[in-house]
């Protein structure tokens, strides 16, 4: 069995969890998530923790006891406090802004691009470059993070585009760079 798969899942006790056969749901201050395990893993409450356990020693059980443990464990983090992305929208001219609930960018295009709201999704946005996607699932908001950055790539050259907070760019050196070698006279 996994190392992770062995860990017990600590429940605060803001968070309610209930198991009902195959099926589990997490409620919490920042709303609700839904599991449903495979037929051969089990949640098995233990004190006050919670183990996951499975019936047989086949590769394909052992190898997803560890993958739904993290699931499970990062649903009762996210109900309790949202997971959060961070991203940054860097350019000349280039802006987001909060219209409703919706993200409208002024990217370099001929038109500003909408994106419209995710259901269990909120969007922050600070000054006017500036994007923090929050919610209680860890998977849809790097979905959605990573959605929002191929709006505008960030470019090789200068780096503009959208990217996320701490991302470092490999910048390619321009034109100037390459053609300047030996053999040119100054």
């Amino acid at each position: 069995m996994s190392k992770i798969g062995q860990k017990p899942i600590e429940v605060p006790a803001t968070v309610s969890l209930t198991v009902d056969g195959n099926k589990i749901a997490i409620k919490g201050s920042q709303g609700e998530m839904a599991i449903v395990l495979p037929k051969k893993i089990k949640l098995v409450k233990q004190e006050n923790n919670f183990l996951v356990e499975r019936d047989d020693d086949e590769k394909k059980t052992k190898s997803r006891v560890g993958s739904y443990r993290q699931l499970i464990d990062n649903a009762v983090k996210g109900v309790e406090k949202p997971w959060e992305k961070k991203l940054k929208v860097v350019g000349t001219g280039f802006n987001v802004k909060l219209d409703k609930e919706d993200l409208l960018f002024k990217l370099g295009y001929s038109h500003p691009v909408r994106f419209q709201k995710v259901a269990g999704i909120k969007f922050q946005v600070e000054g006017n470059t500036k994007i923090t996607v929050l919610g209680s699932d860890k998977q849809l908001v790097g979905e959605i993070a990573y959605q929002i950055k191929m709006l505008k790539k960030p470019d090789v050259y200068k780096g503009k585009g959208i990217q996320y907070e701490n991302e470092k760019l490999r910048i390619k050196p321009g034109k100037k760079a390459k053609t300047a070698g030996p053999g040119t006279a100054a």
